[in-house]
């Protein structure tokens, strides 16, 4: 199926030498999935992607890159390619939200301390680099709803009437009543799973290989534990208001290791 990658097309810049093409502009906060020859070495920022025997290679896009952004391939054969992607840029508004528990925007010491603990963990479970490519089926919506709160704008909370700003979105926020099934997006293993989570609260992760995964938060339940394969469609859990939540709905997020993109880009198109 066709991917939506873009809030616009994708032109395509390719080698007659290589396999495949790599897309000539992708907008910020977007996950590149390309094909190269298998057994090809291919860098970018730094790092060294996995290339699956289908030749297949993923990498996340910033929510504040401003690129170009450059990927270097060699072919098994020697045969080199300079790749360079243009970023367009997205417009990023000002959330304001108001109604969340004052000590979860501005945490006691202990409380602060606790969150960077349980924040700690759940990047650690993000640095696997499994050989799995799950990441390449298009994804679905995990819950069908209204969708409240959108990847990568400025969050500013409002406290006893004061704004405080805070980073900006990580995700997806969808609104669905309390106890809706959440279904895996696609499939992958269960690499974190923790119902107590401060700020978060039920908290999930999914692994789809290749530095690509899924997390989904303030559930009221998980119905499956770390090492777990779940396939797409399955049901991993319910809608719930755990943690700095202002009502019941699901927090969707995705990373390429620790960069954020936006789950959005990835649904099939028509959703």
């Amino acid at each position: 199926m066709k991917r939506v990658f873009a809030l616009l097309a994708l032109s395509l810049l390719a080698s007659p030498a290589l396999a495949a093409p790599f897309p000539a502009q992708v907008p910020q906060g977007a996950l590149v999935i390309a094909r190269v020859d298998p057994g090809s070495e291919v860098t970018y920022a730094g790092r060294t992607l996995r290339v699956a025997p289908d030749g297949a290679v993923a990498f996340g896009v910033g929510r504040d890159e401003k690129g170009p952004i450059h990927v270097q391939v060699r072919t098994r054969d020697g045969r080199r390619q300079h790749v360079t992607i243009e970023v367009a840029p997205r417009d990023w508004p000002v959330e304001r939200v108001d109604g969340v528990p004052p000590k979860t925007v501005e945490p006691p010491p202990e409380i602060a301390e606790r969150i960077r603990r349980e924040q700690a963990r759940v990047v650690a479970a993000r640095v696997r680099d499994d050989e799995r490519t799950d990441f390449e089926q298009a994804f679905i919506w995990p819950v069908t709803g209204r969708i409240s709160g959108r990847f990568g704008n400025q969050r500013v909370y409002v406290v006893k009437g004061k704004d405080v700003p805070k980073s900006p979105h990580s995700g997806m926020d969808i609104a669905a009543p309390e106890g809706t099934p959440v279904k895996a997006p696609a499939a992958g293993l269960v690499t974190f799973a923790d119902t107590g989570l401060y700020l978060t609260g039920g908290t999930l992760l999914i692994d789809h290989g290749h530095g690509v995964s899924t997390n989904f938060l303030h559930l009221s339940r998980i119905d499956v534990k770390v090492g777990d394969r779940i396939e797409q469609g399955q049901v991993v859990g319910a809608v719930g208001r755990t943690g700095r939540a202002t009502g019941p709905h699901l927090h969707w997020g995705m990373n390429w290791f620790d960069v954020r993109i936006d789950p959005l880009l990835l649904l099939e198109t028509g959703h």
